[in-house]
């Protein structure tokens, strides 16, 4: 049995438009259930945020089924991260055998993806570091005048470290 794996990350920004939505295996096709997923995380955002002793970690936000299961981090500046674990796991590749797989994960601990969370905090203050890089500090009302300029994160590196967060990641390590 494979042990729990990433399916999905989002970057959601202060005004709770999408900056950049990451798909990984088996789940690249799934662009539209992904967005509906993370569309409903933000109500529960929001819910949590009216609470006035809100962490970073917010922990579980929704078990879709006993597959799918979404947590969430807000950062001090409003931006919101997402992850949807798929409890089933990533396919094995053909060429895997029995000797390398890890033991199987039937739960996650509220602390297993505290790794992922703070390896892609680390990677947006990088993004926002960037001179070259205009992060979201637009309204909505501007968002939509900008004729079709999108607000989505398109930095190659950040990209690629959000790819690697998301391969990389499993239950238990404590550094990413």
């Amino acid at each position: 049995m494979p042990s729990p794996a990433i399916a999905c990350i989002g970057v959601i920004g202060r005004y709770d438009n999408p900056l950049r939505i990451s798909l990984f295996p088996p789940h690249e096709d799934e662009m539209l259930e992904m967005s509906f997923l993370l569309n409903s995380c933000l109500d529960i955002f929001e819910i949590r945020q009216n609470n006035k002793t809100i962490e970073q970690d917010l922990g579980l936000l929704q078990a879709i089924d006993e597959r799918l299961a979404t947590y969430g981090w807000l950062t001090n500046t409003g931006i919101k991260f997402v992850v949807v674990v798929d409890m089933a796991g990533r396919p094995s590749a053909p060429d895997d055998d029995d000797r390398k797989r890890a033991a199987p994960v039937l739960g996650l601990r509220d602390s297993d993806l505290k790794p992922a969370f703070r390896a892609l905090q680390i990677a947006y203050v990088r993004l926002l570091q960037n001179p070259f890089y205009s992060p979201d500090d637009q309204t909505p009302m501007a968002l939509a005048n900008t004729e079709g300029r999108s607000a989505e994160i398109t930095s190659s590196k950040f990209l690629k470290e959000v790819q690697r967060i998301g391969r990389t990641w499993s239950p238990g390590v404590a550094a990413l």
